[in-house]
């Protein structure tokens, strides 16, 4: 199979689900940007239960800008505000020590684009799952793709999937299991386990 999809910030669960079982994948990068989307936006679990990470972006309706044109609004201190959130969460969580480092760019370095943002975030998640998957950027905009699966509907915040595996989650005990949160959230508590958790995922998408 051939995916299509956008590439978002820190993906969910399903977006990696997606990846890990198409044969080679194309990433979105010649639409225009859309709000409320998972492009500039990842969920967590913390102690409250559901938090959301939104990097703030410099984006007008009016004006329609492509997905690859959209600056991030750097003058909100984001970084350090989502690093703070991730260490709350997730300090406790048996993997969190040995991600972290590998994650750091995405908190220090100075990013101006959204989607340079989120292209690297697959990079590095990719790396440290050892995922062996190497996207294609679209060259044209292509509203019914020929021959590719499209899944770029998964961007939207309001797309549900229930049929997510559980696991172990560090509040689960406080607030029960929560799906389809960001990668990190598996990454974080099954580590290594990571690949093999999403390639058992039974879902339909479709």
């Amino acid at each position: 199979m051939e995916a299509v999809i956008h590439p978002t910030y820190f993906p969910n669960i399903v977006h990696f689900w997606t990846i890990v079982n198409a044969d080679s994948v194309y990433f979105e990068v010649c639409d225009n940007y859309q709000k409320q989307s998972f492009r500039n936006r990842t969920e967590i679990y913390g102690a409250n239960g559901k938090l959301a990470l939104t990097v703030p972006v410099t984006f007008s309706q009016k004006n329609r800008q492509l997905y690859k044109d959209v600056k991030i609004a750097n003058d909100a201190q984001w970084q350090v505000q989502h690093l703070k959130s991730l260490q709350s969460a997730y300090s406790m969580s048996p993997f969190f020590e040995f991600y972290i480092d590998d994650l750091m760019p995405i908190f220090e370095l100075k990013f101006h684009y959204i989607l340079d943002l989120n292209l690297k975030c697959f990079e590095l998640i990719s790396d440290a799952i050892q995922l062996n998957v190497n996207p294609i950027n679209t060259s044209t905009f292509e509203k019914k793709p020929i021959g590719i699966t499209d899944f770029r509907a998964i961007t939207k915040r309001n797309f549900k999937v229930d049929s997510i595996k559980p696991y172990t989650q560090v509040f689960t005990e406080k607030h029960g299991f929560i799906p389809n949160l960001s990668i990190l959230d598996v990454l974080f508590n099954e580590g290594p386990n990571t690949e093999l958790y999403l390639k058992q995922q039974q879902l339909s998408l479709i």
